[in-house]
């Protein structure tokens, strides 16, 4: 891959939990000064990770690294097995066998030569710093976290069918649109080996991931992809800085809406006139 590329994504989450804090009850992330919600990039990844596991069916090239219950020291023998390193050198391997390695890994597991990983463990397989990086999502308007009671109709004990049933909390914001922007490092890539297929997978699983990440928490329907902008450059520098082009894409609410509750209350316009020569807008959504 020779090409730089930078993209904005917007998504919009009604009546659902886009991503609770652990640290907070589960309440929805949130800017504490401007009250805006936030998504983090490890949830971005979580949903693109899941969408790929399920639809490639663990193929080499396209198996996951980062999955729920993984070992990532028995990963790392697997490496270690495949490129000849003996055991007593695990932890250092010798005559850039550690290099090795690190490239079964990549070669291997999408997400680590897509986002990169630190597998310097125990069993060492180096690390990886991914071409591909995104950053958190953050709403454009301030976001309402609603809390509601629920109740269970069941018990889990015997001795407690008298008792009065189990309470709950849920949360959920009414409406918020996120944006979130990354970038693609064309120098990073060729060290990882991340190519054009893999670059269309993972805007492919970008566009189509909350179609498989359906739960109590988002039902269907209720986080939906609304804008993927791909500003291609036709070099590996690129021809503008990122920001610069983030800065032509224009998010707003309609003037007559006060409490925006759906997409179409804002305009989403781009200057395209102001757009760099060398470099190509891709509307994918």
């Amino acid at each position: 891959m020779n090409n730089r590329y930078d993209f904005l994504f917007l998504f919009d989450a009604q009546d659902a939990n886009p991503n609770g804090d652990p640290d907070a009850g589960n309440l929805p992330r949130i800017d504490v000064e401007s009250g805006q919600g936030l998504v983090t990039d490890v949830c971005l990844k979580r949903k693109i990770r899941n969408f790929i596991a399920m639809t490639s069916g663990g193929t080499d090239g396209k198996r996951i690294y980062f999955t729920e219950g993984s070992v990532h020291n028995n990963q790392h023998k697997e490496a270690h097995k495949e490129v000849g390193i003996p055991a007593a050198e695990s932890k250092a391997p010798k005559d850039g066998k550690k290099d090795k390695a690190t490239q079964w890994m990549c070669d291997t597991y999408f997400d680590v030569r897509t986002f990169g990983a630190v597998m310097s463990t125990e069993i060492n397989c180096g690390q990886v710093r991914g071409p591909v990086q995104i950053s958190f999502a953050r709403s454009i308007d301030p976001i309402v976290s609603s809390e509601h009671a629920i109740t269970r109709s069941s018990v889990t004990n015997e001795k407690d069918i008298e008792k009065e049933r189990t309470m709950g909390r849920k949360f959920t914001i009414p409406y918020g649109l996120y944006k979130a922007q990354g970038f693609v490092n064309p120098f990073l890539a060729q060290q990882t080996g991340f190519s054009d297929e893999d670059l269309e997978l993972f805007f492919n699983a970008v566009e189509n991931a909350f179609q498989f990440d359906q739960s109590a928490a988002r039902p269907a329907g209720s986080m939906n992809p609304r804008a993927l902008l791909v500003f291609k450059h036709d070099t590996a520098l690129g021809a503008a800085a990122s920001h610069k082009l983030f800065d032509l894409v224009s998010i707003t609410k309609k003037p007559e809406v006060e409490v925006p509750r759906a997409f179409t209350d804002y305009d989403v316009t781009i200057d395209e006139s102001s757009l760099p020569k060398g470099v190509t807008l891709i509307r994918r959504i």
